[in-house]
């Protein structure tokens, strides 16, 4: 049977034998007391709520936490929004799922997006900072997690590939923008850039939903990218049998540490530097943009001129047509 995307659905639609991803689960009562399971499914083009009224304890311990199960039921629309009222579930073989349908991923040629962040990064003049970028470049195991990891799990180019395109774009908006400044740093804000979310990489997990590890729970890619910093500035030490420079460790680690902006934020140092208020800035620009973006993409009410309230925007989206730019 062929597949239905989530995107493609419509209210009266009825699902015999559909595969979803579930990200999340909860049982729950009704007002009269009877159980319910109230479920986010998910596919690579999208999330769908979805509701089975009288459930068990059964049913819902059998739904697996981040796995897969075939679904049958009907979509209905709710407040304006669709819903999926499941009829019936059951469990799927495993490894007979194509995880292609249900991670979303960049529509940019991942290999083109890497190739062009690294002639980028080849303009960098400082032999310090050049000889520590190609220690991340060179370094197998987090150029392989980079050019497939999410740049966050909900907010912003989340899918597959969206770290290097984010970090390419950002890599592109320094070249555009820093040269008005020439006070700053171009290469501390090229370093920078590349080295801000990288750690990213071991923050989030992408095989079969985009989640947080332990480590990325605990740690966080902020201080994670501060460490790895450290350790790799050690490394060209070794190799070139000389100190690496302190002020260059600490000026890349502060951009890292500072690159959120604020407290609130994340961020456990403010801005302290310009290369480094720019980075946040350049980083901002890009990850709101987006968001802009994919809040449009993903209304669910094509006839609308604003999409629902974006919690992480606080706001609703305009979606008008000005001047005939095309928001998709």
């Amino acid at each position: 049977m062929a597949r239905i995307f989530i995107a493609d659905l419509r209210a009266g639609d009825r699902l015999d034998d559909q595969v979803f991803l579930i990200r999340t689960k909860d049982l729950r009562t009704t007002t009269q007391g009877a159980l319910y399971i109230h479920t986010i499914l998910v596919d690579a083009t999208g999330q769908i709520p979805a509701r089975m009224w009288q459930a068990t304890e059964g049913q819902f311990e059998s739904m697996p936490d981040g796995g897969f199960m075939r679904f049958k039921g009907r979509v209905e629309s709710y407040k304006g929004n669709l819903q999926f009222i499941i009829d019936g579930m059951q469990i799927v073989e495993p490894g007979s799922v194509d995880l292609s349908e249900f991670l979303p991923a960049t529509d940019n040629d991942v290999e083109m997006m890497w190739t062009r962040v690294k002639e980028i990064l080849r303009q960098v003049k400082d032999p310090h900072v050049l000889a520590l970028l190609a220690e991340f470049v060179n370094d197998e195991e987090i150029t392989r997690a980079f050019l497939r990891s999410p740049a966050a799990a909900q907010l912003h180019h989340a899918y597959i590939g969206g770290l290097v395109e984010h970090t390419l774009n950002v890599l592109e908006l320094a070249l555009l923008v820093m040269p008005r400044y020439p006070f700053v740093s171009m290469d501390l804000v090229l370093a920078g850039v590349f080295l801000h979310d990288l750690a990213k990489t071991a923050e989030l997990t992408s095989d079969t939903t985009f989640s947080y590890t332990n480590r990325g729970q605990l740690v966080g890619h902020v201080v994670m990218a501060a460490i790895w910093i450290e350790e790799k500035c050690r490394a060209v030490a070794d190799k070139q049998g000389e100190p690496f420079p302190d002020e260059i460790r600490d000026a890349l680690q502060h951009i890292v540490l500072a690159h959120h902006g604020q407290y609130e934020f994340g961020s456990p140092r403010l801005p302290a530097m310009p290369e480094a208020i720019a980075v946040h800035y350049l980083d901002n620009i890009d990850a709101k943009l987006q968001q802009f973006q994919q809040a449009i993409v993903d209304d669910p009410d094509p006839d609308s001129q604003w999409t629902q309230f974006v919690r992480a925007l606080n706001t609703r989206v305009y979606k008008g047509d000005v001047l005939g730019i095309r928001r998709e």
